[in-house]
C-alpha cells in the first residue's frame, strides 16, 4: 500500500520514551507506519510500505548495529529499495532516514539529535524544514507535545498535496505495550482531532496506563482514584468537555455541520487554553483560601451604628 505521508520517530531525551507521529492522505495510518520497540528504537515505514524493513531494523538495533547500519542492511533485503521512505531513531538518540528515488515528489527528510523527520507526495518544499524546527523548538515539553506539535507543523506548512484522511501518534516507555496509541481514521481534519483526542487522553487514558502491572514490579492493582474517574460516564470524566466541544463551536461561531475541519482547526487551537481551565477548576484551594461569595446586596445593607 503506497502511504504518501508525513512523520516523525523520536526520542525524549529526558524520559527515554520512544515515539512516532505521522499523518497521511489515506484511512489507517497508524497501523501501518509506526514500529517501536522498548528500550530499542522506533521506525516508521512509509511510500509504498514495507513493514519487514521496519522489524528487522528493530532486530538489527536490537542486536547491536547502529541505527544508520540498521537501516543499510534492512534495505539491502529489499527488491525495491527505491520505492521506500523510513525514518528511526534508536535508543540513544541517534536517527537515520532512507527517500527512495522513486518515492513521489515532493519527498525528503532531516535526520537530527533525536529525531528523524520524513514525507513524500507533500504540498510544499517546506514541509520537512517546518517539522524539524517544531520539534527544535520544543525541547521543553513532554514527548507527546512535541510529536503533536511537529504534525500540525507540518499541516500548516501544506501538508499532504492530496489532503487529509488519518493521522496517528505512539509512544512506547519501558515497557512492551505503547503508554500512548492514539488513532484518527477517516477525519475531513485528523491532525486537529487527534490534538483533540489527546487533550481527553491525558485526563482518562494516561492515569489508567500509569497505574498498569509493570514487567518487573508487583501487578498490584489500579489506583482508587483512577478506578473511580473510568467508573463515571465518559461525559463526566475529566477531559469531557475536549471529547464534546466540537458541537457547540457549531452555535457559538455559526459555522454550518459541514465546516468539520474548520471546527475541528478551531477547537484544536483553543484546546490547551480549555485544558489549562478544567485544570483549574479541579484545584481545590479551600485549604489556601476560604469560599469568596458574591453578595449583590451588600452594597444596600444597613450598617447599626455605635
Amino acid at each position: 500500500m503506497e502511504l504518501n505521508t508525513f512523520s516523525i520517530a523520536a526520542r525524549c531525551p529526558r524520559t527515554g520514551q520512544l515515539g512516532v507521529a505521522v499523518a497521511s492522505a489515506v484511512p489507517a495510518v497508524g497501523g501501518l507506519c509506526p514500529y517501536i520497540r522498548a528500550g530499542i528504537g522506533a521506525v516508521t515505514t512509509q511510500s509504498w510500505v514495507n513493514p519487514y524493513l521496519a522489524l528487522r531494523i528493530l532486530d538489527g538495533l536490537a542486536g547491536g548495529q547502529q541505527a544508520d547500519a540498521a537501516l543499510a542492511a534492512a534495505l539491502e533485503t529489499d527488491d525495491r529499495p527505491d520505492l521506500r521512505q523510513i525514518g528511526l531513531v534508536d535508543a540513544g538518540g541517534a536517527a537515520a532516514a532512507w527517500t527512495g528515488a522513486g518515492c513521489t515528489a515532493q519527498a525528503g527528510h532531516r535526520t537530527g539529535a533525536g529525531y528523524a523527520v520524513q514525507g513524500n507526495m507533500l504540498a510544499a518544499p517546506g514541509v520537512i524544514e517546518a517539522m524539524a524546527k517544531a520539534f527544535a523548538g520544543s525541547a521543553a515539553c513532554d514527548l507527546d507535545e512535541r510529536l503533536m506539535r511537529v504534525l500540525e507543523a507540518g499541516e500548516d506548512a501544506g501538508g499532504d498535496r492530496r489532503g487529509k484522511q488519518s493521522a496517528a501518534l505512539k509512544i512506547v516507555a519501558r515497557e512492551d505495550y505503547p503508554c500512548l496509541d492514539l488513532r484518527v481514521d477517516e477525519h475531513a481534519a485528523p491532525v486537529a482531532e487527534l490534538r483533540r483526542v489527546l487533550a481527553v487522553a491525558r485526563r482518562q487514558l494516561v492515569p489508567f496506563v500509569a497505574g498498569m502491572p509493570r514487567r518487573e514490579e508487583p501487578a498490584g492493582a489500579l489506583p482508587e482514584d483512577v478506578a473511580a474517574m473510568l467508573l463515571r460516564s465518559p461525559g463526566e470524566r475529566p477531559g469531557a468537555a475536549a471529547a464534546g466541544a466540537l458541537d457547540p463551536l457549531h452555535d457559538i461561531v455559526g459555522l454550518p455541520p459541514e465546516a468539520a475541519a474548520r471546527i475541528a482547526h478551531l477547537h484544536a487551537q483553543f484546546a490547551p487554553v480549555l485544558a489549562e481551565i478544567r485544570t483549574l477548576r479541579d484545584l481545590d484551594l479551600a485549604a489556601v483560601h476560604p469560599p469568596v461569595v458574591f453578595d449583590p446586596s451588600l452594597p444596600y445593607r444597613r450598617v447599626p451604628h455605635d
